[in-house]
Parts: structure tokens; sequence; C-alpha cells
């Protein structure tokens, strides 16, 4: 009883311990959460007034350039409005009296009615004066952006809105103020899309303490933490909410449940010192050693599991692809891994096999495709990325006694030709169409050079191969762990099952079907034996290149012949959303080929082409002239007002502004500019961040 008595003491004095410690240990965990998420909430919403900002700077720059042309600011704020999601208003008022013909007060304003649906119109009016509200008094004052307090744009969206506005600027005075509405709604599902907790809440407020984003009414009348930060770029105050029911709700549940094990605990240790005191200390010590293990096992496994593709069809994006991937370890966690990803409209794919099993070999494996993500971001050739991987490996000192079977391959979804590179790892099937058949008839071993697998010798020279893959083909790939699967009779599965098991495939069935039914051969041929192995299966099918068209348009270095150039550009029947901006874009670039490619009063041509696709344009311009790299020009300092300005750049920064890619090379004595522009559609903001 004095052992119980005291054990009880003990165990009570620990818990209180662990209670207010841990207390402690979850204010500061939540504290060091809330200032992460405060950060990563500020760059969000820097982003988008920054965002707002840049807009508001261009269609100024914009309307500087058109100012004497008031019917076509209507088409800039449009395109705009079009162009930034997240923009529900934008508008462009003139100094009164400015258009005699317009009457007295004009203001060109484009408002965002839903997702397709964009409202153009004049507002300006003696009923909506304009010259009166914040934004236009503080941006004939301001040389910078300056943002408002929330106010309810009654004329435009109809919402509560915060706006941006910036000067617009002839001979250096201002004759009109651009204003650029972000939607508090928009802040408002932005500030829930970051919550940290799932009772937490968002507040921002203005440089002057007014609400943007409030607090729920909920908060009130409970005890709560509350951290700050200040968004630089407004000078608004965000904070993050978080009640105490919800930081501690956990441990309040922990601490019940301890409760109650402990008293179980004081129970069992009653009935186990009458029983056997020697015992006690070697049981417990097993049991939590296991389930620390068995914790930890499971969370390694949900970790690597992660970090292997996941998303199924994966390459929503491009209708040309198909394809399915699994792996199954033998144990909690293994080394075979997959991976792929599209860049330049090239597919890098790659399937692995490291030496061993368990935790040494998933660290391995993690190393090896954080290796392949790195250097296929910037690298094409498949046997310069496997050198690199292989020099990465071979360097480390932790991948001692451990080596790492890989192949890689990259395949020109534009041509259908696929190079690749085997270091020391199964040889693939090339299973084809029914219009061309291989020499076996539906499908082939890949012939692959034995180079060696990654991790052994440092500085190996690594040789790639290629081969054409038609419409309709598709490659298998796989680990060891499907030819040496093992039944109970030691039997292995072989190259000839796998081949058999290919032959019985449908030329119509999915990638996903065709890996079910492998693993259904699989499971049927080892029955009730252990697996021995990792396994990992992973195909995919070729249907089709993208259809692309060329078009091109040969002009003399005259100025006057731009209006030609925009009716070619019209020609290319680009999306209605960026046609005008692609259109000033090639503009400005073919511009500044016929001032400074050429000398004064020498004839010379300059020849426009255009490569376009279902998600990009490529554009490239050629002329004979003196070498002339436009890219080369530093980048304006927008931020000045005009006389503190230098002239010229602008033109150029507008054309980066626009475009995705922007590249100069001098070749066989011509300059050539290439500007690519992506149309690839997606479905929401998410989406295109990822991209």
């Amino acid at each position: 009883m004095w052992i119980l008595i005291v054990a009880a003491v003990v165990l009570e004095g620990i818990a209180c311990f662990q209670y207010f410690y841990s207390r402690s240990a979850i204010r500061k965990e939540a504290e060091r959460r809330a200032k992460t998420e405060l950060c990563r909430a500020e760059l969000e919403i820097e982003m988008h007034t920054i965002e707002m900002e840049t807009v508001a700077k261009t269609l100024a720059m914009m309307a500087e350039k058109y100012v004497d042309m008031p019917d076509s600011i209507f088409a800039s704020t449009r395109s705009m409005v079009a162009a930034v999601n997240s923009t529900s208003s934008l508008a462009v008022a003139y100094v009164p009296g400015y258009f005699p013909s317009q009457g007295t007060y004009f203001e060109a304003c484009s408002s965002r009615i839903s997702d397709d649906s964009i409202h153009t119109r004049q507002i300006g009016s003696a009923a909506h004066d304009y010259t009166q509200m914040e934004w236009y008094k503080n941006g004939l004052e301001k040389d910078s952006c300056w943002w408002t307090e929330p106010y309810l744009d009654d004329s435009g969206s109809q919402t509560w809105v915060v706006s941006c506005s910036y000067p617009v600027r002839k001979n250096g005075k201002v004759v009109a103020v651009v204003c650029v509405d972000l939607s508090l709604d928009y802040l408002q599902k932005l500030s829930e899309y970051l919550q940290i907790y799932q009772g937490s809440y968002y507040s921002i407020r203005s440089s002057k303490g007014v609400d943007i984003v409030a607090s729920p009414d909920t908060v009130a009348g409970r005890d709560y933490e509350i951290f700050h930060e200040e968004i630089d770029a407004t000078g608004w105050n965000i904070s993050i909410i978080i009640p105490d029911d919800v930081i501690y709700a956990e441990l309040k549940r922990v601490s019940l449940i301890l409760s109650g094990l402990m008293l179980l605990g004081l129970a069992l240790l009653l009935f186990i010192l009458y029983r056997s005191t020697k015992n006690i200390a070697k049981i417990v010590d097993l049991s939590n050693q296991q389930e620390r293990i068995e914790s930890e096992l499971n969370i390694a496994r949900n970790i690597q599991m992660a970090m292997l593709p996941t998303r199924f069809p994966p390459f929503e994006n491009n209708p040309n692809l198909t394809g399915y991937g699994v792996v199954v370890p033998a144990k909690e966690i293994g080394g075979d891994l997959f991976d792929f990803l599209i860049r330049d409209n090239k597919l890098f794919f790659c399937i692995g096999d490291v030496s061993g099993k368990g935790v040494p070999a998933a660290l391995v494996m993690a190393v090896t495709r954080s290796l392949f993500r790195s250097f296929t971001k910037n690298i094409d050739s498949p046997a310069q990325i496997v050198s690199q991987m292989n020099g990465s490996l071979s360097e480390d000192p932790d991948n001692q006694n451990m080596f790492v079977t890989l192949f890689i391959g990259v395949l020109d979804l534009n041509s259908g030709n696929l190079r690749y590179c085997n270091a020391g790892h199964n040889a693939p099937v090339q299973i084809t169409n029914s219009q061309s058949k291989t020499a076996n008839g539906q499908y082939a071993m890949v012939d692959c050079i034995a180079n060696i697998p990654l991790g052994i010798l440092a500085g190996f020279d690594y040789q790639e191969q290629a081969m054409q893959m038609a419409v309709g083909d598709s490659l298998f790939l796989y680990t060891d762990g499907l030819t040496e699967a093992e039944n109970e009779q030691h039997e292995l599965f072989g190259e000839q099952r796998m081949l058999q098991t290919i032959r019985q495939w449908d030329t119509q069935i999915s990638a996903a079907e065709s890996i079910a039914a492998m693993q259904e051969a699989v499971s049927d041929f080892v029955g009730d034996a252990i697996q021995s192995d990792d396994l990992t299966m992973f195909t995919f099918r070729f249907l089709s290149p993208p259809p692309t068209s060329h078009h091109s348009l040969v002009m003399r270095n005259d100025i006057e012949q731009i209006p030609t150039l925009a009716e070619w550009v019209d020609s290319l029947e680009l999306p209605q959303d960026m046609n005008m901006t692609i259109n000033l874009a090639i503009e400005e670039a073919v511009s500044n080929v016929m001032l400074y490619a050429y000398p004064e009063n020498e004839s010379g041509q300059v020849l426009v082409e255009a490569d376009k696709s279902p998600d990009m344009v490529v554009f490239t311009i050629t002329d004979s002239g003196k070498p002339f790299d436009p890219t080369a020009q530093a980048q304006p300092d927008i931020s000045l007002s005009v006389e503190e300005r230098p002239i010229g750049g602008l033109g150029i920064h507008l054309v980066r502004q626009i475009m995705d890619v922007i590249k100069y090379e001098r070749k066989d004595n011509n300059n050539i500019l290439t500007l690519i522009k992506k149309i690839q559609k997606y479905p929401n903001d998410n989406d295109l961040i990822n991209q």
C-alpha cells in the first residue's frame, strides 16, 4: 500500500508537471505556427496588393500612351480585369473637362459581374462625382500607389472594396487617376483559406484601425490568444485569433485519457506488485518501445508515400498522355520509387530501386527522388541527369554500400521521340498499338546499354539512347520486385510470365487497368507467400502530339507597316482575353527592331513568325540588321516620376510583363528575338500557382 501511495503521488506530480509543461509547449507551438502563417498570409496578401499596384501602374502607362484616345482605355480596363482574377473593378477617371466631347466627367470603368462576365462603361457624371472620392484626391497628390480605407463601391462592383490609386500624367501634369478595386469578399475568402486551426480566425485592419476583415462574434466572451503582423506594402495589420479552447482542446482530451489511464495503471500496478515486481520495468519499457517504433514506421510510410505521385489520372492538362503507377513496399517502408513531371512539352519520368530495404533504403529513395526533381528543372539530357545524380549520391558518405538502379526517360510530346538512360535497372517493355508492330508483334523489351547503378562510381560516363514512340504506344516500367516475386515453392514470377500477362492486355485497356491486371497476376502467382521485395510499376501511353500551326509575315523596316502587323496578329485567332496585350507586346518588339537594328535610311526586312499550339504561342522576330539585344536593357524603375525616370526601356519592360518567356540570340548574322506566351487554361488560381 505504501508503494501504491507513493506511486500515486509521483504519477500525479508527473501528470501535473507534464500538463503545465505541455500547455507551455503547445502555447509556444501555436505562437510559432501563428507567426509562420502570418508571414504566409502577409506574403499572400502582399502578392495580391503588389499585383493590384502593378495593374494600376501598367494601366497608367497604357493610359499615358493613349492619353488622347478615350475609346481605347475601355479595352485596356476590360483586358486588365479579365487577366487579373483578384480585381473586382478597374477605372480610369480623367480630370473634369479633359475630353470636352465626353462631358465634364469621364470615368472608364470595367467591373467583374461574375467569373465569365465583365461590365465596361462610362460611369462619370454629376451624380457620380468621382472628384470628391478619397482615391481620386489622393491619386492627384501622390506620386506612388495609395490605398484607401474600406468603402462601398456603389457605382462599380457593388461590393465593399479597398482601392489602389495611381496618377496618369501627360507632360508632367496629372490628367487622370487609375483606380483598382480589391474586393473585401476576396480577402475574406483568402483569410478563410489560410486558417491554421479549425476554430481560428483572421482579422485585417487598415492603418487607421478600420476593419477590412473583421473577427466573428463567436470570439466574444471566450479566452483567446491573438498574434499580429503588419503588411509592409499597405500598412494594414493582420491578426490571428485563436480561442484557448481550440488551442488546448487536444491537451484537455489527452489529460482526461491520461487520468483514466493513470487510475487503470495504479490498479494494474497493485496487481503486478502482488504477482511479480521484478518484471514490471521490462514489460513497460518493451511495450512503450514497440508502440513508438510502430508509430514512427507508420509516420515514415505516410511521408514516403506522400512523396510519390498519388494524383491519377496524372496528365489532366496534357490530353495526349495517360498513365498510372503504384508502389507496394515489402515492409512498412521501402526503397522503390517512380516519378514524372512535364516541362517544355516534354515528359520527364523515372523508376528506381534502392539496394536493401527498410529505413536506410527509404532515406536514399527520398534523396534520389529529390535529385531527380532538382536536375530535371534545367537539364534535358537523361544521361546528364543520371550523371549529375550519380555524382551527388557517390559523394554522400551516408550512402556507402548502397546503390540505386534507375531508368530515366525524356519523351518529346511534339514528336514522340524518347531519349532514355538506363543505370542498371530492368529494361522497360514497349507496347505498340495495332497500326505499328514490333518484331515480336505487340510488345518488345526496350534495348538498354548496361550502365552501372548510381552511387557506385563517381564520374562514370553514362550513355543515353533514343527510340520513337508512335501514337497509341505504351511504355511499361517496373522494378525487380515484379519479376523476382516468389511463391511458396520459391519459384520466381519471371519475365516470361510478365510478358505473357502483357500479351493478354487489350489494346484499349486503360493504364490503371493494365497495372491492376499485372497486380492480380502477381497476387495469384504468389498466393499466401510473404512479399519478399518492394514492387513498383508505372505505365503511360502516348496518345497523340498536340496540333500546331505556323504563320509568318515579312515586313520592311518601316514603322508605317505596324497596322499590317496588328491585322496579322488578329488573324492568329488567339484567346480574346489576351489578344490585345499580345498585339501590344509584338508591336513594341517589332518597333524596337525597326528603330534600332537598321542604321538610318538603310532598308531591310523583318520576318515575324508564329508557331501556335493549344497551350502556347511562340513568336520569332528575325532581322539582318546590326547586333541589337533588347533584353539587355536594364529594368526601368517605374516607381519614379516621369521627370526622374530616364528615357527608354518602357517598351521592353511592357513586353516582359505581358510575355512568359523572352530571349535573344545572334545567329548567322541575324538578330533572333523569341517571345513565348502560354495560353493553357487552368480551373482555378491554385492550379495556376502550382504550374
